[in-house]
Formats: structure tokens, C-alpha cells, sequence
């Protein structure tokens, strides 16, 4: 289900909003379904990721900033989650798509079994808290965030690994920056 989720996410993407895309297989399977000037494919800096969709969201409010990420990536990174919420991007809608597992060295087993991660969302602050496990609760969430224009963060529960043959981001580091850079001058 996490293809397809991402499937959800990124199809109805307009020009105003900027997704951004944790390291490993959710950026190859992004890149895959449907790559545009304003997807930003993080490459090898896992937990980084809602940082840098923060201070985006801050310097760019005319854009909405989708942060699209792992539970791998979410669970390195929790310190900046009561900073996210404190600072009420309102632009930015906070995506972990959570299978349980590093995917992209292997499969090994994170502990988002054991760990509430929109529970945590809920108790830094974030306005909006989804946890969806099915498309239909998962348009909703997604129809909301946009409707609102609230801080939002929504979990959802996949299962499955990356198609087979998965192929990989195929631009480089340097022409992602630019490609990216180029349409945040746009405004």
C-alpha cells in the first residue's frame, strides 16, 4: 500500500505545492510515479528531512510544503517535532509513511510498532493529527490538509516493500538543488 499512497499524495500535486522526499525507496518510488521540478529527493541524509521542510515552509509561505518521509527517518528526527509545532508553519502538511522498517537497507525492523508516532505529533503540538491505514481514510486526511491550510502530520500505515527493479532518482544532487532552486525564484 505505500506505492499507493504515494500515488495519492502525488497525483493531485499543483504547481504551488513543493513535496519533498526522505532518502532511500520512498524518494526512487516518488521519482518513479511522478518526478516534476518541484519534488526536492533528499539523497542520502536520512532524518533531515522535516528540518529542511520547516525552514522552507518559514521562508516560503506562499508555498505548501509536503514532507513526505519514512518512520525510519521521522523516528531519527523527533526532537524536531515540538520545534515544527511550536513554529505553526501553517504550509506545511507532515506525511510519514509508516511500514515498520528501514526499507531501503534491507527491511530491518524499526519500533513504530511500538511507538505512537502521531501520538507524539499530538503531543508537540501539530494542529491537525491524522492516523490512516486505508485510501479512503487517507483522501480524507489529504483533502483536509489542503482545505485547512493548518499544520497538519498524518500517519499512515502501510504495508509492503518497493516494486521489484525499483529504479533509482536518476538526477544528481547538484541538479536536483538546481532544478528546485530555480522554482522557488519563480515567486
Amino acid at each position: 500500500m505505500r506505492h499507493e499512497a504515494l500515488e495519492h499524495i502525488l497525483t493531485p500535486l499543483s504547481d504551488g505545492d513543493l513535496a519533498l522526499f526522505t532518502t532511500g525507496m520512498i524518494s526512487r518510488e516518488a521519482f518513479n510515479i511522478r518526478d516534476r521540478a518541484e519534488n526536492f529527493y533528499m539523497i542520502g541524509s536520512m532524518g533531515l528531512l522535516n528540518a529542511l521542510g520547516l525552514g522552507l515552509a518559514l521562508q516560503s509561505p506562499m508555498w505548501r510544503i509536503w514532507v513526505i518521509e519514512g518512520d525510519g527517518s521521522a523516528l531519527m528526527s523527533l526532537g524536531t517535532l515540538p520545534l515544527i509545532a511550536t513554529l505553526r508553519a501553517h504550509n506545511l502538511i507532515h506525511v510519514v509513511l509508516d511500514n515498520e522498517v528501514y526499507e531501503s537497507t534491507g527491511g530491518q525492523p524499526t519500533i513504530s510498532s511500538e511507538v505512537d508516532l502521531a501520538a507524539l505529533a499530538e503531543a508537540a503540538g501539530y494542529a491537525r493529527v491524522w492516523r490512516v491505514s486505508d485510501p479512503v481514510s487517507l483522501q480524507q486526511a489529504l483533502q483536509e490538509a489542503e482545505d485547512t491550510k493548518i499544520l497538519t502530520f498524518i500517519l499512515v500505515k502501510v504495508t509492503g516493500r518497493a516494486p521489484e527493479g525499483l529504479g533509482r532518482v536518476s538526477l544528481t544532487p547538484e541538479e536536483i538543488k538546481r532544478r528546485f532552486s530555480q522554482v522557488l525564484t519563480r515567486v
